[in-house]
């Protein structure tokens, strides 16, 4: 078959009936922008619960990049292995306690509260400029104690942050410097000023976490901030768009939720398996070895392809249709294993919270414009998609 180019624009559009081929004919299979496709469920699995094997190391060929002078994602706990991963995880968990949720979601449900009441009147927007960003914004903001008039800049850092790929086009690049540097010294303020009075905020209970007599130093502190900042936007942002477009395609399920919002989590657990925010993870092969049937030999960067596991049909019967009546079987939308991510409750009870909302305002939903994809090798979804919305 011929090789494949993960961020084609044919395939950002699409990429399902290239994953499925991958899965038929190739499971593993070299790709471009050079790295070995992982494709069928249980190989990406076995990949993720095997950190001895194939290393997180291997993100940082997307996030480092000779033109970016430093990335703090790059260090960041999503990057780590054991032991020094299971040391920073233990006391980051610390800080995102139980709290977190209670803490954010009366912002949230006013957020989307106020969205609604538009939708309810009829409402024709760009959904990635309006509920898809200010509802990730809003509670990021109120999450890490970042300065809620800075909506606008979380989306722009967060999207150039993803866009750091081998193959990033130059014109872009002095954009995604700039956008690192400028977040950097934005954090470095916020820490510099929870240092002198604490504040209910992440950004506090981080510098306060302590495990075993060891805290955060300052570079784990700017990692996990930089890691927050762009986790929470980008699985949020693209999981309410691609809920939007999902409603627009099978209007018969808004009816259903409307009629039983109890239904709504099992909507979006369906979402996160059919049209997943992160379509990748990328390891690093530690020693030789083989994966279905290939070898592969150390030093080989493979990526986990997260979206491809989640229509694998020896996992998912009829894996391609979306279906909210197949019961909640796991599936790897937020990973698997030491890896699985921190935030996975929060972005679900975003999305959760902002159907409850609108879902009873609105009779009926469309794409107006059909969606521009983003450009990042790990994280697929819209940066621009029209949707209209009718009142009931």
């Amino acid at each position: 078959m011929e090789r494949l180019n993960l961020l084609a624009p044919d395939v950002r559009r699409d990429p399902y009936p290239h994953y499925a081929e991958l899965r038929r004919s190739a499971p593993v299979a070299l790709v471009d922008p050079g790295v070995w496709a992982v494709s069928r469920y249980d190989d990406v699995v076995s990949v993720l619960k095997n950190p001895a094997v194939f290393s997180s190391q291997g993100l940082k060929a997307a996030t480092t990049q000779p033109w970016v002078e430093h990335n703090p994602i790059a260090e960041s706990l999503v990057l780590l292995d054991p032991p020094r991963h299971t040391a920073i995880r233990a006391l980051v968990t610390h800080a995102f306690t139980t709290r977190v949720l209670p803490r954010v979601e009366p912002l949230a449900r006013r957020i989307c509260a106020a969205f609604a009441a538009r939708a309810g009147r009829g409402l024709e927007v760009d959904i990635c400029d309006e509920l898809s960003s200010t509802l990730p914004a809003g509670v990021i903001a109120n999450l890490l104690g970042f300065d809620g008039s800075l909506a606008a800049k979380f989306r722009t850092w967060s999207e150039d942050i993803v866009a750091i790929t081998p193959v990033t086009p130059e014109e872009a690049r002095p954009r995604i410097a700039a956008s690192i540097a400028e977040l950097t010294r934005y954090i470095e303020e916020v820490f510099v000023d929870r240092k002198r009075a604490r504040r209910d905020d992440l950004a506090s209970d981080l510098l306060d976490a302590e495990v075993d007599g060891r805290r955060l130093d300052d570079a784990e502190l700017m990692s996990f901030m930089f890691l927050l900042l762009v986790a929470g936007f980008e699985t949020t942002t693209h999981l309410l768009t691609n809920s939007m477009r999902i409603l627009a395609e099978r209007p018969e399920l808004l009816d259903r939720l409307r009629r039983d919002p109890s239904i709504i989590p099992t909507f979006v657990e369906e979402v996160l398996r059919f049209e997943p925010p992160v379509h990748a993870t990328l390891r690093l092969v530690l020693r030789d070895t083989e994966l279905a049937g290939v070898a592969l030999p150390e030093g080989t960067v493979i990526a986990a392809l997260l979206a491809s596991a989640n229509r694998d049909e020896t996992r998912f019967d009829d894996a391609e249709r979306f279906d909210i009546d197949r019961g909640r079987r796991p599936n790897v939308a937020f990973g698997h294993g030491i890896h699985f991510c921190l935030g996975a409750t929060l972005a679900r009870a975003e999305a959760r919270i902002a159907l409850e909302e609108l879902v009873p305002h609105v009779k009926s939903i469309h794409v107006t414009e059909e969606p521009t994809w983003n450009h990042g090798l790990t994280v697929r979804g819209p940066v621009r998609c029209g949707i209209r919305f009718e009142p009931l």
